[in-house]
């Protein structure tokens, strides 16, 4: 009979099977990789309020839709089609917040590259949208949700037809 795999030993075998990229470094742990595949894409905590407060108000919109751009494809959090405006929800570790961001002190071979693709992706974009007439907004999951609410209303608004 064949012993039955654990979800710790799928774990670590797709920890060593996950192909490495020139010059960079692998997460320290099985342990780490792990966490961090548990960590969402979609459906943050900052994303979700903001969704809510916007529906509430009436407003609909698509959440994460992939748009395609002349360039490339993105993924906003929030889309409103009609007005050609995407809405992003940045984490301030993941995207580098120039006020909350860090540089983490460990494994810094692996973390520097990824977090700098994380900005350039963010930077490409924003002018992949850009170039195809999108209005972009971009909030930090620091920022109040009226802070928020105002941001996107002002793109709305600024876009209305």
């Amino acid at each position: 009979m064949a012993k039955r795999q654990t979800s710790r030993d799928s774990s670590e075998d797709a920890a060593r099977r996950r192909p490495v990229t020139a010059g960079m470094e692998t997460p320290t742990t099985a342990g780490r990789s792990r966490n961090m595949q548990a960590i969402r894409r979609t459906d943050t905590k900052p994303e979700v309020q903001l969704r809510s407060a916007l529906h509430r108000e009436g407003y609909r919109f698509r959440k994460d839709m992939a748009v395609q751009t002349s360039s490339r494809r993105v993924r906003p959090d929030i889309v409103f089609t009609a007005r050609k405006i995407a809405v992003f929800v940045d984490g301030c570790f993941w995207h580098c917040c120039p006020e909350h961001g860090r540089q983490p002190s460990v494994n810094s071979g692996y973390w520097s590259p990824k977090l700098a693709r994380n900005v350039e992706r963010d930077r490409l974009a924003d002018a992949a949208l850009g170039d195809d007439g999108w209005s972009v907004v971009r909030i930090w999951e620091h920022e109040s949700l009226e802070t928020a609410m105002n941001l996107v209303k002002q793109a709305l608004q600024s876009r209305a037809a």
